[in-house]
């Protein structure tokens, strides 16, 4: 009587090897992900670094010129990174603080004042950064603009808005907030605020002290974007030659004969040439058998 051989179960098709396959196809896969994400932020830095060079170029213009104060804040793409001038006088007494800024390593904020011009509203001007203090009403008052008509000259920048699970500001009238959001701005202000705001990078008169101190232009480099893409895809590359080259391995180990063990090349009891071993007396010697 014949009795059937039960199917044996190829080791990688066992549920603990099924495990390792499904999670290393998933990290392949979120590696190489990873990668492109960080080749496409790439792109977008390098798009962003071209539009900053073509604008910021452009020959320095009034401000009415360029923007309408009447736009919206969707109505003004392809603005950013102009060059402009404006003439006008500061509200000292409407100027807040941007928090959590820092310039050269040190902690403060951004000094941010409204310029009022006559018949166009009001441009918020970023007047440079000031250390930090427990106080802000002590670095408002530390840093008062200049009276009177005062020229402007800076680079146009978008209104910030919150990213994910970024800091909110309260209802009221606040000195301090946590981004350039010019809609928030607009609450606490009675005139038209432009839908762009000013870095500012020359003023006529100049402050009286020191502060704020002017911010530097907004950088052009690539960041470290294309080493991460190459990181990402060198880690996706390890799991997909590895993975396969350890189950070459386990598949070996359970073909090998049962208490088989690797052989050394010169283990002990091996026979090998030139190998010695000198006689009692010293005289002589004799090949290891």
């Amino acid at each position: 009587m014949t009795v059937a051989r039960r199917a044996v179960r190829p080791f990688w098709l066992q549920p603990k090897w099924m495990v390792g396959h499904v999670l290393a196809v998933v990290l392949v896969i979120a590696f190489v992900n990873f990668g492109f994400w960080q080749l496409r932020r790439l792109d977008d830095r390098r798009t962003l670094n071209a539009a900053i060079e073509s604008r910021s170029t452009l020959p320095v213009q009034p401000v009415d010129a360029v923007v309408d104060p009447a736009a919206g804040f969707g109505e003004v793409d392809g603005l950013e990174y102009r060059r402009v001038s404006a003439v006008g006088t500061y509200d000292a007494g409407a100027s807040v603080l941007v928090r959590s800024r820092s310039l050269d390593g040190r902690p403060g904020f951004h000094v941010l004042t409204p310029l009022v011009i006559d018949g166009e509203g009001a441009l918020v001007v970023n007047r440079g950064f000031v250390p930090f203090t427990a106080d802000p009403g002590q670095a408002l008052a530390a840093v008062g603009p200049p009276g009177g008509s005062v020229e402007v000259r800076g680079l146009l920048l978008g209104t910030q808005e919150r990213q994910g699970i970024g800091p909110t500001d309260p209802p009221g009238v606040l000195s301090e907030i946590a981004r350039v959001d010019l809609g928030r701005l607009q609450q606490q202000f009675g005139a038209d605020l432009y839908p762009l705001y000013l870095q500012l990078e020359a003023q006529v008169p100049a402050n009286a002290g020191e502060l704020p101190v002017l911010l530097p232009p907004p950088e052009q480099t690539e960041g470290n974007h294309l080493a991460y893409a190459v990181q990402w895809f060198v880690f996706a590359a390890i799991g997909a030659v590895g993975w396969p080259l350890l189950l070459r391995n386990a598949a070996r180990e359970r073909r090998a004969p049962p208490g088989a063990t690797p052989t050394a090349p010169f283990s002990v009891g091996s026979t090998s040439p030139h190998v010695g071993e000198s006689t009692k007396n010293g005289v002589g010697a004799r090949a290891a058998p």
